[in-house]
């Protein structure tokens, strides 16, 4: 149970009068819980991807989508995009060490998952 004192310690004052209750939390979980998000992470935690072998790994993906997804990580500082000379030109994309660190947090919400959702 979490006490009152215990909970104040976790709300920081935003500008100064709005609580903001575990942010940095909270933006992860947004971040990693976007729509395929988890899925592209987790391909890429056996090792770098072109674009098509995300199409391959991750049944339903959109080209759109996932462009828009591997843009956002890499914004974050998730992904590191790296274009490889050709021909023909390809593009490679791996986890920085910020997002390889995800792997336990992922294999952990597999691994509930696995047990306590029902498909």
């Amino acid at each position: 149970m979490v006490t009152k004192k215990a909970a104040k310690k976790t709300v920081s004052r935003a500008n100064g009068k709005e609580p903001q209750v575990c942010s940095r939390f909270h933006h992860a979980v947004e971040l990693i819980g976007r729509r395929w998000t988890g899925a592209i992470i987790s391909a890429m935690l056996v090792r770098p991807l072109c674009f098509n072998e995300f199409l391959a790994a991750v049944p339903g993906l959109s080209d759109r989508l996932l462009t828009e997804r591997l843009r956002e990580l890499e914004a974050e500082g998730l992904v590191r995009r790296t274009v490889i000379a050709g021909p023909p030109v390809r593009v490679s994309y791996e986890l920085t060490e910020s997002g390889a660190d995800l792997e336990p947090a992922i294999h952990a919400l597999g691994k509930w998952a696995e047990r306590w959702v029902k498909v």
